[in-house]
């Protein structure tokens, strides 16, 4: 079993097992001296998340730490992009009650500053977030983040539709 630290729109259970479907969450953790940042270029014209080293110890990013199979981990590489817009990279991360492990990021290598989040990939990232437990003001920040619609209306409704499918 491999320990994945999810900071994006991957804190979002549902969004990650679309993905990688034996992922299980482990509970909120932090990521000190990197940041959160929405400027990782992605091939669809948008903004996806960062975790920006800033090495900074005031600096801090909230995520969820997951479990997750070796076997699924390509997929999870495949998906993000390994090698074409994110690298890997193993942090350490801290819970609540000061345990510590090590856990797989994705940190960005393409970056546009000037790129927005469409708004239903800023949805996955909230949804998840609440799910993770972050503080109202850690929320708020992501929340705050400016975005732009997606030009194909049918993506859009696609990436919501898997939060109003229901449940057996």
């Amino acid at each position: 079993m491999n320990y994945y630290f999810a900071y994006g729109s991957n804190m979002s259970e549902k969004w990650l097992q679309k993905r990688v479907p034996n992922a299980v969450r482990i509970g909120k953790y932090k990521l000190a001296v990197y940041q959160l940042l929405f400027h990782k270029a992605s091939e669809d014209g948008s903004a996806k998340c960062d975790a920006y080293f800033t090495d900074n110890p005031e600096d801090i990013i909230i995520g969820a730490l997951f479990e997750m199979n070796e076997s699924e981990r390509r997929y999870l590489d495949k998906v993000e992009g390994l090698g074409f817009g994110y690298d890997e990279k193993y942090v350490s991360v801290i819970s609540d009650n000061g345990e510590e492990v090590t856990a797989l990021i994705y940190v960005a290598t393409h970056i546009d500053n000037n790129l927005k989040p469409y708004t239903w990939y800023l949805n996955h990232v909230v949804i998840g977030a609440k799910e993770t437990g972050v503080s109202d003001e850690y929320l708020a920040s992501i929340e705050t983040t400016s975005t732009i619609a997606d030009p194909l209306y049918q993506r859009d409704l696609m990436e919501r539709d898997i939060y109003l499918a229901t449940q057996d």
